[in-house]
């Protein structure tokens, strides 16, 4: 009975094995993959099915399952095999010996009764006694004189062990000795990437990365070793400097040029041609150099410069011979051709706005000679210029008649310290009988005249308080030596004798009258129109008043002295202006009588001065309401 038993147990048995391998010859056979995995007693190999793929079925669509198979023995692997773990489409082999090297097998079912195969090749290497690293090998090169980085090939390793969320850390070493991170120039990156900084020809060698893990309970390890060479000369990246992504102004049927400019940066030995190609493109494609068309390039320069920076240079000119409407619309692209990377820039063509500058400029620059004429017009005739505005234009100026005032200027002739008639007798002269003659009789100006218009037996101080508040300006006469002291008239000490006609009529007041005086000079409250009649030193200023000397400074003085240069005869003085011409008519006694009515003509430049700043004579009845307007 146990005899029969076990045959029939053993013929169900060979009957689905018989069926399984049956049906697994059945599936559409892809062969064996291209790529091997290659490992090391000790080491993890992990081995991926590709066929779940868009380009084998519908993978979106269709419902699958995966099946690993050991390709010599038919044996399926799963997971209570030892050392296997199935994930997904993959196969991981935690624990590799040199048993486990030959060809797997993955079968992928459908639920439509699809099957597809693949194989996958597993070569198990023992390394050689004594020696570190692995004995498949991968090479990187890294540049001397700059910080580089090696990459370690299980990036796919990585990424399987992060989608299953297992930990992992990578370990790097040089030959057998483990390198630290951040010793000396090394720095683990993110990844499996290890920075060098200041690579030089010592970093050759073989580097080992070790990826540690942890996956369905057993720790495992993948390795790969990369052999480093380190290249002493090397170019970089290109760099294109013009054109500079700009906009260029040109205006149709001008001719246009631009330049492509392209460095090359190098290390060690340049070389005479890198190899790098600079052509110039348009929206439709590359631009011919046949120079016979209206847009071409030229044949690329080359040269090389180890200062300021060592490399090379490559240079293309673009030309378009005729800008048309067209070319507004194109992108003109210069791109550098290299195995490290294609840079480019580009410039556009836009037409050329009319050019603003040529009548902006003229009118600016009209406009600033208008305005330094003008302006050097009115400094040269500015008296001029207002005196005919109030000649010509009395009735945009008020009329004065009403402001309480009786005189329109109050005479001084006098030193106004000491009160005393410090005077000579030609500035007496002028006061007296040249001033009355143009301002009274031929400009109409109403003049209060010390000396003259003295009521008999008036204090002084209340004639200088009174009339100078009746007073509209001060106008004080000086000579050169009226503050000196050397031309004073004596007076007698005879008690019979009198002083003369100029003297204060009241000696004991001439404290007061200084303080009268000080008053209308320094606090403005009258203003003062210096008038003098010789020229001044700067010894005679020295002892002037400081309050005369101080308004000097601030606002000048209206100067005889500089008509007379102004006459025909320097020698003209105002007591020239007072003399009449004898019978007998000689050729002296004419050219005086001419510089008399010279000197006492209004129009003449020193009589304009003291006109400009006389009171304006106005027709406009003012308003308490309104402000003086236009009143110079």
């Amino acid at each position: 009975m146990c005899v029969r038993v076990r045959a029939l147990l053993l013929a169900s048995v060979l009957m689905s094995v018989g069926w399984t391998h049956a049906d697994h010859d059945k599936c559409r056979n892809y062969g064996v993959r291209f790529e091997r995995v290659f490992s090391v007693p000790g080491d993890a190999a992990m081995m991926n099915c590709t066929l779940a793929s868009p380009e084998v079925f519908n993978v979106s669509s269709t419902s699958y399952w995966v099946e690993w198979y050991r390709a010599e023995t038919g044996q399926r692997l799963s997971n209570v095999s030892r050392g296997v773990l199935l994930r997904g489409e993959t196969l991981w082999l935690l624990n590799v010996t040199k048993h486990h090297d030959g060809y797997y097998q993955c079968v992928i079912r459908t639920s439509s009764s699809g099957c597809y195969k693949l194989s996958t090749r597993l070569v198990v290497d023992v390394p050689v006694h004594g020696e570190c690293g692995r004995p498949r090998t991968s090479s990187q090169v890294i540049t001397v004189g700059v910080t580089d980085t090696l990459s370690c090939p299980v990036k796919d390793v990585l990424n399987e062990l992060r989608s299953y969320g297992a930990p992992a850390s990578v370990t790097w070493y040089r030959g057998c000795d483990r390198i630290e991170d951040g010793s000396d120039k090394h720095v683990y990156r993110d990844g499996a990437r290890l920075k060098i900084r200041d690579v030089d020809s010592r970093c050759n060698g073989s580097y080992t990365c070790t990826v540690n893990f942890n996956l369905g309970g057993a720790a495992a390890s993948v390795s790969e070793t990369v052999e480093v060479w380190v290249q002493e000369d090397y170019c970089f990246e290109p760099q294109v400097l013009q054109p500079a992504n700009e906009i260029v102004k040109a205006a149709p049927g001008s001719r246009l040029t631009r330049t492509c400019q392209v460095f090359v940066p190098c290390i060690g030995t340049v070389p005479e041609h890198p190899m790098v190609d600079v052509l110039w493109l348009d929206d439709f494609g590359m631009i011919s150099t046949d120079n016979s068309k209206r847009i071409f390039a030229s044949q690329t320069r080359v040269w090389r410069t180890a200062v300021p920076r060592k490399g090379v240079w490559l240079e293309n000119m673009l030309t378009i011979s005729s800008v048309e409407e067209a070319d507004f619309l194109l992108n003109l692209t210069c791109r550098a051709y290299s195995a490290r990377g294609l840079p480019q820039a580009r410039f556009v063509v836009r037409p050329q706005e009319p050019d603003a500058s040529v009548p902006v400029g003229c009118s600016l620059g009209g406009a600033a000679a208008l305005i330094v004429v003008a302006l050097v017009v009115y400094l040269r005739f500015k008296i001029d210029i207002v005196l005919f505005f109030r000649s010509s234009f009395p009735f945009f100026y008020e009329n004065n008649d009403c402001d309480g005032k009786a005189f329109d200027a109050y005479v001084m002739s006098f030193d106004p310290l000491n009160c005393q008639p410090n005077v000579s007798e030609g500035v007496r002269t002028f006061a007296h009988h040249i001033l009355p003659q143009v301002l009274e009789k031929a400009c109409g100006y109403k003049l209060f005249i010390t000396g003259r218009d003295c009521l008999p037996g008036q204090a002084m101080v209340d004639s200088v308080h009174d009339n100078m508040k009746a007073s509209r300006r001060l106008l004080l006469l000086y000579g050169a030596s009226s503050f000196t002291g050397h031309n004073k008239h004596p007076t007698n000490n005879n008690n019979n004798e009198t002083p003369g006609e100029d003297a204060c009529p009241d000696p004991r007041s001439q404290h007061e009258c200084a303080l009268a005086m000080h008053q209308a000079l320094m606090e403005g409250t009258l203003k003062v129109v210096l008038v003098e009649l010789e020229e001044v030193s700067a010894t005679q200023l020295a002892v002037f008043p400081e309050s005369l000397r101080h308004l000097r400074k601030k606002q000048g003085a209206v100067c005889w002295w500089k008509n007379s240069r102004r006459l025909q005869h320097n020698h003209t003085s105002w007591t020239t202006c007072t003399r009449k011409g004898s019978p007998s008519g000689t050729g002296a006694q004419e050219r005086e009588e001419a510089d008399s009515a010279a000197c006492l003509s209004p129009s003449s430049r020193f009589w304009k001065e003291i006109r400009y700043h006389m009171p304006v004579r106005g027709k406009r009845i003012a308003t308490p309401e309104k402000t003086h307007l236009m009143k110079v």
